[in-house]
């Protein structure tokens, strides 16, 4: 095990925690069979990966990392939401001590991580939610001056339908449908930055995922490829379709920014994962089996912004406002789902996971 020396090897392996050796580079250099447990990975499999591509910590820890191997000291971050790539949510606390080997390496540091009793979903991550709504807030005053010019498109696009053919009405339609959608949402960040609560019911995610595809090809998108890789027998689930295309939307139409004018693929894949399962203080856990992931193989997430890209007012795209993301983690956060991103340059992937609908709606839905 690389970092450690013979003596060490025996307790670090005994430890009860999961512990983490990292490298100059925040890389791992070893993990303990508690960590491998927590990760639900192999030590092996994430050797030589970064942190932060493994785990997703609600704590500013880069800058904690670069203080104490500055600083030489032990820091301990308290009560703070940890998920793993496979979206375990954890509260944990956190100590990071720098760790010194006879002709080691310098930088190399000690994380240990305790896991406490659970956390709440709907309570994880408030800080964010807070300045989220200070975001929404904001962007209440540009609302306004949005709509009037929607009106002016919405009036000319039914204007020119008059005029036009069966197949050309249907690109009027799309643009007065969108139109109204989006005054639907400023509608809703006019109150006060709280969305309206989700109007759940038994929703198919592939024909959500065919709607954001379609509306983006139509627009920023148009320049990309899709590929499409569904799982035919994936149940419904029980979201609100109209906020669940928003988000979809909103990643679809990020992924085809951050290709730039090159173009690339965007791949859009649902599956079924039974493990997933979000605890609760209670000790009970929300199953959340259904994922979609939409991934592109552009550029990847700048470094600096990787770790708070859910934050509102962080955007790795020239002029952007940074709202997107923020709002789309309020509405999966609102639907009891959850949502995290991996990036790498080639390849970044945002993956959400739902639960399914209760299976009375889902017939019901299906007799409509």
């Amino acid at each position: 095990m690389t970092g450690l020396s013979a003596m060490e090897r025996p307790l670090w392996a005994a430890l009860p925690v999961p512990a983490f050796l990292l490298d100059a580079q925040d890389r791992f250099v070893a993990i303990n069979p508690a960590a491998e447990g927590f990760l639900n990975r192999s030590a092996k499999s994430v050797i030589g990966r970064q942190l932060h591509t493994q785990l997703q910590i609600d704590a500013p820890l880069r800058e904690s990392l670069a203080r104490v191997r500055k600083g030489h000291a032990t820091l301990f971050i308290n009560d703070v939401a940890v998920a793993t790539q496979f979206q375990m949510l954890a509260s944990c606390n956190i100590q990071i001590s720098s760790y010194s080997a006879d002709n080691g390496p310098a930088g190399q540091l000690l994380v240990l991580m305790s896991p406490q009793e659970g956390v709440d979903i709907k309570n994880a991550g408030q800080s964010s939610k807070k300045a989220a709504k200070t975001a929404i807030g904001m962007a209440e005053i540009l609302s306004h001056e949005i709509k009037n010019p929607l009106a002016g498109i919405t009036g000319a696009a039914q204007l020119l339908a008059m005029n036009l053919n069966k197949r050309d009405q249907e690109m009027t339609d799309l643009i007065v449908s969108e139109c109204r959608r989006i005054v639907t949402l400023l509608d809703r960040v006019d109150q006060f930055g709280n969305l309206r609560p989700p109007d759940c019911r038994a929703v198919n995610l592939h024909d959500a995922l065919d709607r954001a595809r379609k509306s983006a090809q139509m627009g920023r998108a148009a320049h990309m490829r899709f590929v499409e890789d569904y799982d035919p027998s994936l149940p419904h689930t029980w979201a609100d379709a109209d906020q669940l295309q928003q988000v979809f939307l909103n990643l679809i139409t990020n992924a085809a920014q951050a290709a730039g004018s090159r173009g690339g693929t965007i791949t859009l894949r649902s599956f079924y994962e039974h493990s997933l399962r979000l605890r609760r203080r209670d000790g009970q856990g929300d199953a959340l089996p259904l994922h979609v992931e939409i991934a592109d193989d552009g550029p990847g997430l700048p470094d600096d912004i990787a770790e708070d890209v859910f934050e509102p007012f962080v955007s790795g795209q020239e002029n952007g406002t940074g709202l997107g993301l923020a709002l789309v983690s309020k509405i999966i956060a609102d639907h009891g789902g959850w949502i995290t991103v991996t990036s790498n340059p080639g390849k970044t992937v945002f993956r959400l996971s739902f639960p399914v609908a209760p299976k009375q709606a889902a017939d019901e839905n299906s007799g409509d």
